[in-house]
């Protein structure tokens, strides 16, 4: 099965030494999973042919907000209509959950309440679950249709689902503490506040649900369940 990395921006070079760039992420979490992967890096303009040129698509992350005035950021929402009109399994992951949102008639805007970064805990049907998370960026409004599959006190969107073959997501089950103590380090400075620079670091040494989020992708983009 060829799931198609649409890649949305770059990790910090100095740091791509040692976790690679954003698509290497995604390619590393979903292994052993019987996917092949195509990249396509649309933040630099490079998109495939049309909405069938794979079995299913991931949208990742990225430092842009969905709601900036970028020449990519159009065609990427027409791709994500034509993704979802097809029947394509497509799964969105932080701006990638963003994006779709918007793509699909949601709003996205910063977040009055700031930033959420490090070890945050949601709560699902199944219980509660924890992922690492950056961003101050929400979907503050759901496009319809979406129904919400996870939620947190500060994210009351992190987690929706449209149909049973889309899903996407506010945290980055592919952040191992490595990546967030590197975004910390080098894009944090200045852009979070220090408090919560030193509060996020000191959560990194908490467990992660990602064996279970990787499920839930894997489900989705295999058409088992979103």
């Amino acid at each position: 099965m060829l799931i198609g990395i649409l890649q949305c921006g770059h990790y910090p070079d100095d740091l791509q030494r040692e976790s690679g760039d954003y698509g290497d992420m995604f390619q590393r979490l979903l292994s052993g999973q019987g996917f092949d992967f195509a990249l396509y890096p649309v933040v630099d303009d490079i998109f495939p042919a049309d909405a069938e040129a794979c079995d299913g698509w991931l949208i990742t992350g990225s430092r842009h907000g969905a709601y900036e005035d970028l020449p990519w950021i159009p065609p990427l929402e027409e791709l994500i209509r034509q993704i979802h009109a097809a029947g394509r399994p497509l799964v969105g992951i932080c701006f990638g959950h963003q994006i779709i949102a918007q793509a699909m008639g949601g709003k996205v805007e910063k977040f009055t309440g700031g930033w959420s970064v490090g070890r945050q805990t949601y709560r699902n049907a199944e219980g509660t679950f924890s992922l690492n998370a950056w961003h101050q960026d929400q979907v503050t409004e759901r496009p319809p249709g979406a129904r919400v599959v996870a939620e947190s006190d500060f994210c009351a969107n992190a987690a929706l689902a449209y149909g049973d073959r889309t899903y996407t997501i506010q945290p980055h089950p592919e952040f191992s503490a490595t990546e967030v103590t590197g975004l910390l380090e080098t894009r944090g400075p200045g852009l979070v506040p220090d408090a919560l620079i030193a509060s996020a670091k000191a959560s990194l040494g908490g467990s992660l649900d990602t064996t279970a989020e990787v499920r839930r992708l894997t489900n989705t983009l295999k058409g088992i369940s979103a």
